[in-house]
């Protein structure tokens, strides 16, 4: 313990001797007398400016993806839990099982849905029954019941007017009896209330016939039909709940049925990409998964892209139709493929912290040839932005910004010559030089190491630079020498 607190003790004071050895290094080189420049006896590294072609391209990495993927999805209602689970990268063929669920909750509740259903179907079958009756009930009135009233009645009737002539006959007899001598008037009398008697019986019938007829018949059939409908409705409520009692028998069977997920294809089957922070579940077993959760993926492996998050610095020279060069992050595979921008996303992702922050936005990246490729393999992805032939080029090592200008220093006889650049695309290495050089000129490659007026440009004080320049662009230039070269090749790289 003593000797790591030692050697630690010893490192804090080294680093600080060695940064104040450096500063006075370079303070001393641009002391009077300190030496002719602080790179003297170094050698200027130069490159002479040529014409020829320029490659521009954006260079991200990306996961190689099925263009389309079959998903296999819970369709348990409510969820359920994963008893077991295929491993991920099985070549499975159709029929073969994927995944368990647990189904014992579902066998509770169909049993539970087959007693309502049952009691359900009894309910309808005493309905059907009940409307059969009361059809039945209408059509035996009609020609039954009703037909045997109305007979009945005109049988009486007949008989009332037989009674009512045989009644007019007998008095008729009696009078002419009376006129005779025969009778007495009490015996008229008495055949004259026979006579009455009979016609108030034949009146009665003759009443009784017309209300069977007319309202008798009309109220047995208004009330035999209210039944009818109200034996109709029953049934139709009935039937309703039948029909809702076995389509959740059903589902619950169907459910059931679902537990067991098999495939449908042949393919490899690998597990979904779950997003950071989500909240869905791992896919393992004993992990607890939602309806319509997509539990595997069966991708199609001739139908392969690259999805690639492209940074929004380059999203707006990055067009569909581009080329692209794909190079896979794999030791065993060193073969280049050839394909082609498909689309690019119109709105970024979500920036995230434990990124940085850094804005992307998703581009897919059609590929001519899928041969052998798999889901969730790495890929470099390099899109041509622009192809420039016979350019004047030099080096963007070369180039030094200084409050928005870019410059380079050019090897004359006596010391180097500030140019200063228009320049346009560029790459990682070299940059399109518009106008400031010529060909054949020759730069200094690194001129922060070499010239002494870069040299001093690169450390001019934050108050100086800020009097001498325009406010915009002025924190650019007192940053540190990495910084204002790193600045000068962004420039260009976004030109």
């Amino acid at each position: 313990m003593v000797a790591d607190r030692s050697g630690s003790a010893l490192g804090k004071l080294v680093v600080p001797l060695v940064l104040l050895g450096v500063l006075g290094g370079v303070a001393f080189a641009f002391l009077p007398g300190g030496g002719d420049s602080p790179t003297e006896g170094m050698t200027q590294m130069t490159h002479a400016v040529s014409r020829g072609d320029l490659v521009v391209s954006a260079t991200e990495v990306g996961s190689m993806e099925s263009a389309g993927n079959e998903e296999i999805k819970c369709k348990v209602r409510g969820g359920s839990t994963i008893l077991w689970v295929i491993e991920a990268g099985t070549e499975v063929k159709p029929g073969d099982e994927l995944v368990r669920l647990d189904a014992s909750v579902l066998e509770d509740s169909i049993n539970t849905q087959k007693i309502a259903y049952q009691t359900v179907l009894a309910a309808h079958a005493q309905s059907v029954s009940d409307v059969g009756i009361a059809k039945i009930a209408i059509t035996e009135y009609l020609e039954g019941t009703f037909r045997s009233e109305m007979k009945t009645k005109q049988k009486d009737l007949a008989v009332a007017e037989s009674n009512l002539r045989s009644s007019q006959d007998t008095l008729e007899y009696s009078r002419r009896m009376f006129r005779k001598g025969y009778n007495t008037a009490l015996e008229i009398e008495s055949k004259v209330f026979a006579v009455k008697q009979a016609q108030l019986e034949l009146e009665v019938l003759q009443t009784d016939i017309d209300v069977l007829e007319r309202f008798t018949k009309a109220k047995m059939l208004e009330e035999l039909r209210s039944t009818l409908k109200s034996k109709e409705a029953k049934l139709a409520a009935d039937t309703a709940a039948l029909d809702l009692e076995k389509t959740r028998l059903d589902r619950e069977e169907q459910a059931l049925e679902n537990c067991v997920i098999v495939a449908e294809s042949s393919g490899m089957v690998i597990y979904p990409r779950r997003r950071r922070r989500s909240r869905e579940p791992e896919i393992e077993e004993g992990s607890q998964v939602r309806e319509d959760q997509t539990l595997l993926l069966i991708p199609d492996l001739n139908n392969m892209q690259v999805k690639v998050g492209i940074h929004e610095s380059k999203i707006g020279l990055v067009k569909p139709g581009m080329p692209a060069r794909v190079m896979l992050q794999d030791e065993t595979k060193e073969k280049a493929y050839a394909g082609e921008v498909l689309s690019v996303a119109s709105i970024a992702e979500t920036a995230q912290w434990w990124n940085g922050n850094v804005v992307n936005y998703d581009a897919i990246i059609k590929l001519n040839e899928t041969e052998d490729l798999k889901p969730g393999m790495s890929a470099e992805v390099e899109v041509i932005l622009g192809r420039y032939e016979d350019v004047l080029k030099l080096p963007v090592k070369a180039v030094l910004e200084e409050r928005g200008e870019f410059f380079c220093w050019v090897k004359t006889t006596g010391q180097p010559q500030r140019r200063a650049l228009k320049l346009g695309a560029s790459n990682d290495q070299f940059i399109v030089v518009e106008s400031g050089l010529d060909e054949g000129d020759e730069v200094v490659e690194d001129p922060l190491a070499f010239i002494e007026e870069a040299q001093k440009e690169a450390l001019k004080p934050i108050s100086e630079t800020l009097l001498d320049g325009p406010m915009t662009g002025a924190n650019d230039d007192t940053s540190s020498t990495g910084d204002k070269q790193s600045a000068a090749e962004k420039k260009a790289g976004n030109d």
